[in-house]
């Protein structure tokens, strides 16, 4: 079976936030260190186009997480409490997030994005151009670096895919170059 067979069987095939039934595709909750139906939901087209772009917000529509947020599932969860978390200057979702529990590796999963921060409390991260990295980015090295702990180079215009950002420190990022996890500074690298 597909992910979205089994996101279709494990939600009775509605969106897993607002129980909508048409424009039924799978979302991905960020950052994805593995794929699968345990980071993923089954979501619509009206909560995916929200959830990906703040300025297309329609609060009432959120109001279908009083129940979707009790999910039995940390991925349906995690989307309940970060898109609470960007409502709750209407007052009712400061609400439902002080009644909502998450385990602690589920609030760190929930908090990986910055969502619910300030933007003078959000860590960003740039490459040497100043454009913003994102979870799950590709980069390409502006220079030789080499590997910690081994003997190897990784040489300028090496691809970096997937990387994944240090939540604590703007300047650092972690990819893979070649079978190697490492810790890449920021300045070294550029948006593909």
């Amino acid at each position: 079976m597909s992910v979205k067979d089994d996101l279709e069987a494990r939600s009775g095939s509605t969106c897993e936030l607002c129980t909508a039934t048409n424009n039924l595709e799978v979302f991905e909750v960020e950052p994805v260190s593995i794929s699968g139906v345990d980071s993923s939901i089954l979501a619509c087209e009206t909560c995916r186009t929200q959830i990906e772009d703040p300025e297309k917000m329609d609060a009432n529509h959120w109001r279908c997480l009083n129940d979707s947020m009790w999910s039995e599932y940390d991925s349906v969860k995690v989307v309940a409490w970060r898109m609470l978390s960007r409502l709750k200057s209407e007052g009712w979702p400061k609400d439902l997030l002080d009644m909502m529990y998450l385990e602690p590796e589920v609030l760190d999963w929930a908090k990986a994005t910055g969502e619910g921060l300030a933007e003078s409390e959000k860590i960003i991260h740039r490459d040497v151009n100043g454009v913003i990295l994102q979870n799950g980015d590709s980069v390409v090295l502006v220079k030789d670096l080499k590997i910690k702990g081994s003997s190897q180079v990784a040489k300028q215009g090496t691809a970096v895919r997937r990387i994944s950002l240090d939540r604590e420190n703007a300047e650092y990022i972690e990819g893979k170059v070649g079978p190697t996890l490492t810790v890449i500074i920021t300045k070294y690298v550029k948006k593909i």
